[in-house]
């Protein structure tokens, strides 16, 4: 697993909240040189978007694909060459092509540096849920979700930090159909960035929100070592 923030800095405070492109830009510089990634439906499929060449990052699609670029657009797209959301992507050079099966080889085999998921919830161990919310007319959307959390060495999970009803994803024990547990290493949202370390919840930095805030936003204890 990469290596987590365990500095004694009081977690910063910038700008406001962050978009989903912001976030997007946090996670790719986030990603550490040479790793080899795989970026799951939705809101990460955006993080190709702010790669660098200087990163040298290899994206992995679970439909077979290694070497995947930036989402393509106009006259880039190609309907034969698409992610594992069926969003047009671009193709970098040495880019190769193979037999799902052998894709999902990858990802259980431990290939893959970190994996960026979307999520319902995220308990304050790691433990992810992100395929079905349990309700009786919710449609199960799990894919390669649970290859995807147990085969990575880091999983990154983007994600509003409140729900539509305004309770918080972030919670102590998840009440949504378990993906995988104690996976999730960190957790990237618009009003915050997370490391779930042995110690806890460890908060290294906040947009547009204040740690005394944020932490009434959560049932989960937050921890912000003094500066």
């Amino acid at each position: 697993m990469s290596e987590q923030t365990t500095s004694n800095a009081v977690p910063q405070t910038s700008g406001t909240t962050l978009n989903r492109d912001d976030m997007a830009k946090l996670v790719a510089r986030d990603i550490a040189p040479g790793s080899f990634v795989n970026l799951g439906i939705g809101q990460p499929t955006n993080v190709s978007n702010y790669l660098t060449a200087e990163q040298d990052i290899t994206l992995h699609t679970e439909n077979g694909m290694l070497g995947m670029g930036p989402v393509a657009v106009g006259e880039e797209i190609d309907p034969d060459l698409i992610n594992a959301g069926k969003i047009p992507v671009t193709e970098l050079p040495g880019a190769s092509y193979f037999h799902h099966a052998d894709s999902f080889a990858i990802m259980r085999g431990g290939h893959l540096d970190v994996c960026v998921l979307g999520a319902f919830q995220v308990s304050a161990t790691g433990d992810l849920a992100n395929w079905h919310t349990g309700a009786p007319d919710a449609i199960p959307a799990v894919g390669g979700a649970m290859d995807l959390a147990t085969g990575a060495k880091d999983v990154y999970v983007m994600m509003n930090l409140q729900a539509k009803d305004g309770t918080s994803k972030l919670v102590p024990e998840l009440s949504y159909p378990v993906t995988g547990v104690g996976c999730v290493t960190r957790v990237y949202t618009e009003k915050a960035v997370f490391l779930i370390t042995p110690e806890g919840v460890r908060v290294r930095e906040t947009f547009g929100i204040a740690f005394e805030d944020l932490q009434d936003l959560v049932e989960v204890p937050l921890l912000q070592d003094a500066g």
